[in-house]
């Protein structure tokens, strides 16, 4: 880690409490002029960070700014490496920069605001400042592009499980990619990927999620107000809620990733389904119909019944929407 990511981590394993600049500087093995110019450094990116004389600096005790030593200090898997950018266009997008230039596995970028923010079928997904997580995360598999979609309900069933383990909410899961709270979409999930022509295989993917923590200042935008949810009130939100979640989401996801082909995930994102035993129509790009779910196979294909007939229904062809 940085310098500053250092001394932010301290700041933050003692959060509310002053920790002075002699402190940080003989833990770190830093000059007191380093440490300055670090925590001014830090406050420059945003960060509300306290001086007070002889007594040192310190985070307020309700920080709750998002940041990669706050993250990595609740990881459980120390195999990810996190970047945290105040805004961007798309973290995807960055992600899958860096992989074309080589970047390792397990990168992780997060962004407090997305400007260009996405999901699937060129839907755009809404990021404003500071009320959710919005990160993405370079993988290579070793795997054929046939099991492309074991990684996106992997990331379903690990993200629901976070939502429940870190906010209370009960999170489930609606085929394939989405996590809805009180029958609200409160994530959303887009895994894109570099295909081997040659091979079949993946010379990449990359894992985008985007969670809706607390709701946006002034409500969501009039297109998706009726869709759209969070998962905590201004009253109920604790701070350090994002940075909590986004570290359990990838310790979740990374336990189900190293046995993907094993399929570990599989109990668990089924028993999530809201989709199963339900009506649903089926959004056919040239016949929109409806169908009752029956299932979901081991493929993570979904089983429909219409008109008296049984089909399977996968990812890349269609969407659905509960009646």
């Amino acid at each position: 880690m940085t310098t500053k990511e250092n001394i932010l981590l301290l700041l933050e394993n003692r959060k509310g409490e002053y920790i002075s600049g002699e402190q940080l500087a003989s833990q770190l093995g830093l000059s007191r002029t380093a440490v300055w110019k670090a925590v001014s450094g830090l406050k420059e990116d945003g960060f509300e960070i306290e001086s007070a004389g002889r007594l040192g600096y310190r985070l307020p005790a309700d920080s709750d700014m998002l940041s990669a030593a706050a993250v990595e200090s609740r990881l459980k898997n120390h195999v990810f490496g996190i970047n945290i950018v105040h805004e961007t266009g798309s973290t995807n997008d960055d992600a899958k920069a860096l992989a074309e230039k080589g970047a390792p596995e397990f990168t992780v970028i997060a962004a407090h605001r997305q400007t260009r923010g996405k999901g699937r079928l060129g839907r755009k997904f809404y990021s404003p400042q500071g009320t959710g997580i919005y990160f993405s995360i370079i993988l290579r598999p070793d795997i054929p592009i046939t099991e492309s979609l074991y990684i996106t309900t992997a990331a379903a069933a690990a993200t629901a499980r976070a939502i429940e383990d870190v906010t209370g909410r009960n999170a489930g899961i609606k085929w394939v990619n989405d996590i809805f709270a009180d029958g609200k979409k409160v994530c959303g999930i887009l895994t894109e990927a570099s295909i081997d022509m040659e091979t079949g295989r993946m010379q990449y993917a990359v894992l985008g999620i985007g969670v809706n923590v607390r709701s946006p200042e002034g409500g969501f935008p009039d297109d998706i107000k009726n869709v759209a949810g969070y998962l905590c009130t201004p009253e109920d939100y604790v701070p350090g809620t994002r940075s909590r979640l986004l570290a359990a989401i990838l310790d979740n996801f990374y336990d189900y990733y190293r046995q993907l082909s094993m399929k570990t995930f599989f109990d668990e994102y089924v028993s999530r389904s809201i989709l199963i035993g339900k009506e649903v129509t089926v959004l056919h790009p040239d016949h929109p119909y409806t169908a009752i779910v029956k299932g979901i196979d081991e493929n993570c294909r979904l089983l429909i019944s219409a008109d008296g007939k049984d089909a399977v229904l996968d990812s890349g062809e269609v969407s659905v929407k509960l009646i």
